[in-house]
């Protein structure tokens, strides 16, 4: 997938985000709750709405973090299986398992096989993959023909308005609160420089297109500061 390598988590090693994302664990959904002005619940919720799952299915939620979408994935399907998995232990040792089973793991070797689940999510994860390009691959690989992956993600403001305040925000603003609320705040000035370096909504959905996925679609959230992206798994041909 050409350009799907080139973001600034590329530049960095999977150890190098591991052990940044165990540092911020400890208020990392503080951080998110007050970053985001209280709005990334209502974001996952819509992650978990878009990935309609089903009493009886499988999703898994990759790069789950302290599993905020896996509950929320849980929740809206009592009697399906949910398994939230990230590359983080400290970030897993935190989430709550009342709701869903969790595992430590490497987005780009998911130890699932193939074809073998219904849902995959990812909300703001799929960014700080060294490889973005081959996690979506890998999200193909484990799921069946015709299931559904959905892919929550900040993205670029579609106001020219809006675009000019967010940049102020990230570059300017976040900073400065990051030093005042965590421990790590190079944390989050990498977090500024890769939303920076992100495709836009279309630039992601021909990265899906890429990727061997088809009816790829996106909705805006909060006037595009983050997108919902959705795709299907590619079923065989002459398949209904």
């Amino acid at each position: 997938m050409a350009g799907a390598e080139s973001t600034p988590a590329a530049e960095r090693t999977a150890d190098g985000v591991r052990r940044m994302f165990d540092r911020v664990a400890p208020r990392y959904d503080l951080a998110n709750t007050v970053f985001s002005l209280g709005q990334d619940r209502d974001w996952r919720q819509a992650a978990a709405r878009a990935a309609g799952l089903a009493s009886g299915q499988w999703a898994v939620d990759v790069a789950c973090g302290t599993g905020a979408l896996t509950r929320e994935l849980a929740a809206s399907a009592p009697g399906a299986m949910v398994l939230g998995l990230d590359f983080s232990w400290e970030m897993v040792r935190r989430a709550p398992r009342a709701e869903a089973a969790y595992l430590v793991g490497d987005a780009l070797r998911l130890p699932l096989r193939d074809s073998s689940v219904d849902v995959v999510t990812i909300a703001f994860g799929l960014r700080n993959l060294p490889e973005p390009g081959r996690g979506l691959l890998e999200f193909r690989r484990v799921l069946r023909p015709g299931g559904r992956l959905v892919v929550c993600e900040f993205s670029q403001p579609v106001a020219p308005v809006l675009r000019g305040v967010y940049r102020r925000y990230l570059t300017r603003l976040l900073p400065v609160a990051a030093r005042r609320l965590t421990s790590d705040p190079e944390a989050y000035q990498y977090l500024a420089r890769s939303i920076g370096a992100w495709p836009d909504q279309a630039g992601l959905a021909a990265w899906l297109q890429q990727a061997g996925f088809t009816e790829v679609a996106w909705r805006d959230l909060t006037g595009g500061i983050v997108a919902l992206h959705r795709a299907t798994a590619r079923r065989p041909a002459g398949s209904r």
